[in-house]
């Protein structure tokens, strides 16, 4: 699942009076055969995303929709496309990452050995090689090239296809919007598809985890994780915000979505760095 903005959907217009047991239904058979748990998601944001694939393919009821997976089993991709939020662009709100460069990477390379970054709900990569590139070019000011070998960067997401897309590394016109001309030069060829270069590519891999049923990642130095946990219930952002803190390493960072807040123990686990940048720090 990925860390992103995704664009606005209408007004969820079905007529949905008294089908929450087929919802049950649905979300059921959704996690069974496809091993996507639905439970922990807000009511209304999932509903909301259901009801654009059921308006897409015509269809008036869960218990319609149901029937059709079971005809059309290649609409279960796009279901969990929608659900899943894929939308990202390279350097997304690039004040963001002008933050991590001047708040982040001088403390986390003045430490010896590896770098370990985790995207988590990294969808199609954009962001996980954003910190590549990012990370790469503030070596290459400090005179530090050769310590490009540190980096080590997990992108994580449950939906396949996303991942799939990552780890081919091209990319079409709307996800370079917000990469400054000098960058997308230097570090993609072609145009579009924007292919990311191979210098940019060493220590970035993919893997598909569910940040809520799995097991997390340990021993990072930086995690992102950016307008995913806002469409879980509260005690899935508690346990989430739980998760990313015993997956850093003493000191290490966590970088949240402009729309997202810490809550509940949270708020006593990690202290700020940059509020307006929602950058936070795991106490040494």
């Amino acid at each position: 699942m990925t860390g992103i903005i995704p664009p606005a959907f209408p007004p969820f217009s079905l007529q949905m009076e008294g089908d929450d047991e087929e919802l049950e239904k649905l979300k059921r058979k959704i996690e069974k055969e496809r091993g996507f748990n639905c439970k922990w998601y807000k009511e209304k944001c999932l509903r909301r995303r259901i009801a654009v694939r059921m308006r897409a393919r015509g269809q008036k009821t869960f218990q319609d929709y149901g029937a059709l997976l079971d005809h059309d089993p290649a609409e279960y991709d796009h279901l969990l496309d929608t659900l899943t939020i894929n939308v990202t662009k390279f350097f997304r709100n690039l004040e963001t990452w002008q933050a991590v460069e001047q708040n982040v990477l001088p403390a986390l390379f003045d430490r010896p050995g590896p770098v370990r970054v985790w995207s988590a709900g990294s969808a199609s990569g954009e962001e996980a090689y954003t910190c590549s590139i990012l990370m790469r070019e503030w070596l290459e000011k400090q005179g530090r090239s050769a310590e490009a070998s540190r980096i080590h960067i997990t992108g994580t997401d449950i939906d396949r296809r996303s991942l799939d897309a990552a780890r081919k590394g091209e990319y079409p016109d709307l996800s370079m919007t917000e990469t400054p001309p000098r960058v997308r030069d230097r570090w993609f060829t072609g145009g579009p598809p924007w292919a990311v270069r191979p210098e940019a590519r060493p220590g970035v891999t993919f893997e598909r985890r569910d940040l809520i049923s799995g097991p997390g990642l340990t021993g990072q130095d930086l995690i992102f994780c950016r307008n995913v946990v806002i469409y879980f219930d509260r005690e899935i952002q508690e346990q989430l915000f739980k998760q990313f803190h015993d997956a850093l390493a003493p000191g290490g960072f966590l970088v949240m979505g402009k729309v997202e807040t810490l809550i509940g123990e949270a708020r006593l686990l990690f202290r700020p760095v940059n509020n307006r940048e929602r950058i936070f720090r795991r106490p040494a």
